[in-house]
């Protein structure tokens, strides 16, 4: 039994992994683009969630099992980046068999996750983005471009989706009566569209959106997780402005939506 989501999760997975092998020493030691952490350091914290989620059945609001980080900490403080492949591959597969055999009914149980009580099956979704988001991290700093259309970009944009009257409303501080869009081309096209009724309300359409900004996915998922700076971005072309420019620019330069 599987989700739409532990799809994406697996797909990340492997690509991840495919671009770990083809790394040098060196490359595990780069700065990614997770602020303080190296890619070894993004390594670890993925091949550490996936290890203590590894057996882990979810009891309600219980916090998931944090404590079994420490053996992997403690693996992780010597270890060659030839070892942390090793053991992070061995773990994938584990947890991807692992999931192949989860139900409906496992996927709908009540958990823990990283944004408050939710489901298993959200939290799934919340691990594929948080892995594709990673697998970003280390592919642009060490110019390694990939993983930049399918599936599991849309639900990453999906992710952003979810916060995105918070992020017009609150973040952004557009007026009431005004209508934003954020329009995504390149290898997937997209639309994020809210109008401002009292409040910010997410909407499926708007064809004529008082204020518009143009990215690509990439651009749009570093500036929402707060990767990259926004005047950096609106500088060089990444991102574009259309209809009321003030407007565009005062969403394009407060799109960040995670701590």
């Amino acid at each position: 039994m599987s989700i739409p989501a532990v799809e994406r999760l697996s797909e990340c997975m492997q690509s991840t992994v495919a671009l770990l092998r083809d790394l040098d020493d060196a490359e595990w030691a780069t700065p990614s683009l997770c602020p303080g952490w190296a890619v070894r350091d993004v390594v670890d914290h993925l091949a550490g969630i996936e290890e203590m989620l590894l057996g882990w059945r979810p009891e309600g609001e219980q916090p998931a099992p944090f404590d079994r980080l420490r053996d992997y900490l403690a693996f992780a403080k010597d270890a060659t980046p030839g070892a942390r492949l090793d053991r992070f591959e061995q773990t994938l597969a584990a947890r991807r068999a692992e999931l192949a055999t989860f139900t409906d009914d496992d996927f709908a149980a009540v958990s823990w996750t990283p944004i408050g009580i939710a489901t298993y099956g959200r939290f799934m979704e919340i691990r594929a983005f948080d892995f594709w988001v990673h697998e970003q991290d280390i592919r642009v700093p060490l110019g390694r471009p990939g993983h930049l259309d399918g599936a599991a970009v849309l639900l990453a944009v999906d992710e952003v989706r979810r916060s995105f009257g918070y992020i017009v409303g609150k973040s952004a501080g557009v007026p009431d009566g005004r209508s934003v869009a954020v329009r995504l081309t390149g290898p997937v096209e997209a639309s994020l569209c809210a109008v401002v009724e009292g409040r910010a309300k997410v909407v499926d359409t708007l064809a004529d959106a008082d204020a518009e900004v143009v990215t690509d996915p990439l651009t749009f998922l570093l500036l929402a997780c707060g990767r990259i700076d926004p005047a950096t971005a609106l500088d060089d072309g990444r991102v574009s402005l259309r209809g009321d420019t003030a407007l565009a620019r005062q969403v394009a330069t407060h799109l960040r939506f995670t701590r």
